[in-house]
């Protein structure tokens, strides 16, 4: 099951500060880190661009976990 993640009206989050935010990493640098290993997937695709705009109703998935965003 997906955990889901409000952009409280933004139209869009960068996938590096998305990771941290909802605590998938501890540091930006680490999600800058995993996001260049390629072991971060935007609906299901292998996503290695640390600043893709990640705007309502894409899912992200790290490390078994999967997040969607409204």
């Amino acid at each position: 099951m997906s955990e889901q993640f409000s952009l409280e009206g933004h139209p869009f989050i960068p996938l590096h500060n998305l990771l941290k935010v909802i605590g998938w990493c501890d540091s930006g640098a680490v999600a800058k880190a995993v996001i260049d290993d390629g072991q971060v997937r935007v609906n299901g695709e292998v996503e290695v661009r640390k600043r893709c705009k990640i705007t309502a109703g894409q899912a992200v998935s790290f490390a078994g976990q999967e997040v969607v965003t409204e």
